[in-house]
């Protein structure tokens, strides 16, 4: 086995190696973070210089998975690590339940309880956070990131870099643009548009201030 690279050592980096530990696949872990300096005795992993040194570590650590929240820079940095030769791995926490006929684009991260059913697609650098759940027929950009406790019925399309707040529940059929925000513990009933903010129950759009 060899190692894996976690790009960044921020608590969502702590849960992301933590799920990568779980799955019994590399021989090391380790972390990259341009605030090394401050953050290395913070966790168990170490930290091993900022993110401008990772092709130093390629052959050790072949694999790295970013684990930064912006979904936009997340698929982003992915797009330029494997251009310096990494693999971008899946990390899937053992206790997750993924259909074998869904689609995990390359360096998507499902944690633990949550759940994927059958046909669904899950694009680039996508989280899928603790007891999340994706139901059957469920299409999601590059870069969307569900929150722990959100729940998307079947047939959902969320556009890419979207961002979904912990609790939310998506009925099925909704269609939602990119660059949507949906508040914590929102039901969405309606189609979203791109870059619309949506929140409450029923969620509605929030006025711009």
């Amino acid at each position: 086995m060899s190692g894996l690279l976690v790009v960044g050592a921020g608590g969502h980096g702590k849960v992301v190696a933590d799920a990568a530990e779980r799955m019994d696949r590399w021989s090391r872990i380790a972390f990259l973070d341009d605030r090394y300096a401050d953050v290395g005795a913070e966790t168990e992993w170490p930290v091993l210089g900022p993110l401008s040194q990772a092709s130093d570590f390629v052959t050790e650590y072949p694999s790295l998975v970013v684990a930064i929240g912006d979904n936009e820079l997340r698929v982003r940095l992915f797009q330029e690590f494997a251009k310096q030769g990494f693999s971008l791995p899946c990390i899937v926490h053992p206790s997750a339940a993924v259909s074998r006929s869904v689609r995990l684009g390359r360096g998507c991260v499902v944690f633990a309880q949550a759940a994927i059913n059958a046909d669904s697609v899950v694009g680039t650098g996508g989280i899928i956070n603790t007891g999340a759940t994706v139901d059957h027929d469920c299409l999601l950009g590059e870069g969307v990131h569900l929150s722990p406790g959100v729940h998307l019925a079947g047939g959902v399309i969320i556009g890419d870099y979207s961002w979904i707040g912990i609790g939310a529940s998506v009925i099925q059929g909704i269609t939602m643009g990119d660059h949507v925000t949906v508040g914590a513990g929102a039901v969405v009933l309606r189609d979203v548009e791109c870059g619309m903010t949506v929140a409450g129950v029923p969620a509605r759009v929030l006025e711009a201030p």
